[in-house]
């Protein structure tokens, strides 16, 4: 059964910082390429960061390069997502994705809040 359970998510203020985790099981992780997506109220889902099966490679959004980092352990199966210098518009659910080919599998998301 293929999972991605998503964690790290929260309320912090302007500035703050967190750092999500999405642990995935019942597909072979090191194989898939794995993004961070976030879907604010009222927008459509977007693609936050991605790095490939390897770690070979990284994209960000505009809106975060430079603030936040994705990065993988192969041998835990995780991705992570470092938030730095957080802004009230980062405020969104955020979600994980594995992709490989035709096959993607998605998280159930975790909620992050950035408010004062």
């Amino acid at each position: 059964q293929v999972q991605l359970v998503e964690s790290g998510g929260g309320l912090v203020q302007p500035g703050g910082s967190l750092r999500l985790s999405c642990a995935a099981s019942g597909f072979t992780f090191r194989v898939y390429g794995m993004r961070w997506y976030r879907q604010a109220p009222g927008k459509e889902r977007e693609l936050v960061a991605g790095i490939t099966s390897a770690s070979a490679s990284t994209n960000y959004a505009d809106s975060v390069k430079g603030r936040f980092t994705i990065s993988r352990d192969n041998a835990k199966n995780t991705v992570y997502l470092q938030m730095n210098s957080l802004r009230p518009e980062d405020t969104a659910v955020y979600y994980c994705n594995a992709v490989r080919g035709s096959n993607s599998h998605w998280g159930q998301g975790t909620q992050v809040t950035v408010s004062s």
